[in-house]
């Protein structure tokens, strides 16, 4: 049963290439089929985050975390009377558009495209649905409801949206331009994605050697459920037990995170009744932690900010990666035909563009997004002879 407030597929704002409804699947269902199916959802599997694909292989990847950030989006929305499907179509689709090499490869892949508009990885999660998935003969891209879409576009800068709003008038970047929200799902996906990072990274960080249970004492979130699970188990406390410690503490902290913010957007909602899914568009966003929570969840960030995505270790791993895409994007613009067939014949056609150097740029990065570190590693080595990683 979904709420009121819930987003209805029978309503969807539809398609921007209208298509006749499937007979055994609302829209959103659909959807969440089609992101699966893609190519770029398969690649997910060999991106990864904080620690490289050929760190390890138990650490998270892309793939795994948009899984987790779907089961903890559906979750909430069950229990809010939200619309799963579109939850979860989501949450799948969300980091379609990232770089290989994590956070690293977006900010040198920005850097490398500063004269030709930037990089950002939700607009390119966007462009993936849009236009560079190739599965169809009637139009490119997948063809995604406006809702899923509206929630795969989670930030966009004023420019960006403009030139969106031009293109589509009243589309996905229209919100950006009124200050309005997305869908109250879409607002449910942002904070999964957050409780998923804040459990996985810790979990990463401790298998990894580069933070300790006994670092992690001086971050209440996560110490006071690691506390609970020694006194419920006593057991835990002997070393062998660690693994399984961790464990527990991670799923006691991500079982609190999820039950507050169950709580504190009914608080919201109740007090704010929107009388539809428009209607909840229009007020401030009502999915949030509690004001304790979200203190505590701050707290978390600062700890795993300087004790993990700053280590030496990963910062040097990071330097090496950057320089890979850096690389890459000299070679393939200086050489386009050095791209795979398809991608070579964009790079081609935008020569006869008036705008031809900022096109060229713009395959290139479409080109090099959508590698996987293995992929990426393995043409930086082709195309320079050296390799970065011995």
């Amino acid at each position: 049963m979904l709420a009121v407030y819930a987003s209805d597929p029978a309503r969807t704002r539809g398609r921007r290439h209208p298509e006749t409804a499937a007979p055994t699947r609302t829209e959103y269902q659909r959807d969440r089929d089609r992101i699966v199916h893609s190519t770029a959802f398969r690649r997910l599997v060999y991106k990864t985050q904080v620690f490289l694909n050929h760190e390890g292989d138990l650490f998270r990847t892309r793939l795994t975390h948009s899984l987790e950030v779907a089961q903890l989006g559906r979750s909430i929305a069950r229990s809010l009377g939200l619309n799963e499907d579109l939850v979860e179509a989501i949450a799948l689709a969300h980091d379609l558009g990232h770089t290989p090499f994590g956070h690293v490869g977006q900010d040198a892949l920005n850097e490398c495209m500063a004269a030709y508009g930037g990089f950002e990885h939700n607009l390119q999660s966007l462009r993936v649905v849009d236009q560079l998935e190739e599965r169809y003969p009637g139009f490119d891209g997948l063809n995604l409801t406006f809702e899923t879409r509206e929630g795969i576009l989670k930030h966009c800068s004023r420019s960006n949206a403009e030139q969106i709003e031009a293109q589509e008038p009243g589309g996905v970047g229209r919100r950006f331009l009124d200050r309005t929200q997305p869908s109250l799902e879409a607002q449910l996906c942002n904070l999964a994605d957050e409780i998923a990072y804040n459990a996985h990274d810790i979990d990463d960080g401790v298998r990894s050697g580069l933070i300790t249970l006994e670092q992690l004492a001086s971050v209440p979130l996560f110490e006071t459920y690691r506390q609970e699970a020694l006194q419920e188990h006593p057991m835990l406390a002997d070393a062998q037990a660690g693994r399984r410690l961790l464990y527990e503490g991670i799923r006691r902290m991500l079982s609190a995170q999820v039950y507050d913010v169950i709580a504190a957007t009914q608080v919201r909602l109740h007090d704010s009744r929107p009388a539809n899914a428009d209607a909840a568009r229009l007020l401030p966003p009502q999915l949030a932690f509690s004001a304790e929570m979200r203190e505590q969840s701050v707290v978390l960030k600062k700890f795993l900010f300087q004790n993990l995505y700053r280590h030496p270790q990963v910062m040097l791993t990071m330097g090496l990666a950057r320089q890979v895409i850096q690389e890459l994007f000299v070679c393939y613009r200086e050489a386009p035909q050095e791209m795979q067939a398809g991608h070579a014949a964009r790079a081609q056609a935008a020569l006869r563009r008036p705008d031809a150097e900022s096109a060229i740029a713009r395959v290139v990065a479409d080109y090099i997004a959508g590698m996987t570190d293995r992929y990426a590693s393995r043409e930086h080595t082709r195309l320079t002879g050296r390799s970065l990683w011995t």
